[in-house]
């Protein structure tokens, strides 16, 4: 598939607005807090827990400090954890992806405690718990 000259043009354009817009200019580990501190073009700092990225909950230390910049500022790179985040997603509250991030929310939703789980669990504690699993060959 060739791309023409006005393509390469337009993308060249489109890639500037985003960059313009907002890029991270700087990037570090923050050992006291646990997090990760993205300072962006506009002046706003953006710190984040490493437990809510993909890629950088069981991550040592050493390895979360060694963080690189894309060129273009869009993305974070830790070369020791082949981890990546994309800049305008981490603003949006996107730490991963899709299904990363699904697993995240189910996993929390079943940790949840509600009256009614509360009183569903006690009344089938009452009728002798779980039913027991049944092994047919």
């Amino acid at each position: 598939m060739a791309i023409t000259e006005h393509e390469l043009e337009q993308a060249e354009q489109r890639m500037a607005a985003v960059r313009e817009a907002c890029h991270a200019v700087s990037a570090r580990y923050d050992r006291r807090r646990s997090r990760v501190v993205v300072a962006l073009n506009t002046g706003v700092e953006l710190a984040f827990p490493t437990r809510l990225a993909e890629g950088l909950a069981d991550a040592s230390p050493d390895n979360l400090a060694d963080i690189e910049i894309s060129p273009a500022g869009l993305g974070l790179h830790w070369p020791r954890l082949d981890a990546d985040l994309y800049v305008p997603a981490l603003l949006q509250g996107v730490f991963g992806s899709k299904g990363w991030m699904a697993r995240q929310l189910g996993a929390e939703g079943g940790r949840s405690r509600t009256l009614a789980k509360v009183a569903a669990s006690r009344e089938n504690g009452r009728k002798g718990g779980r039913p027991r699993k049944v092994a047919t060959a």
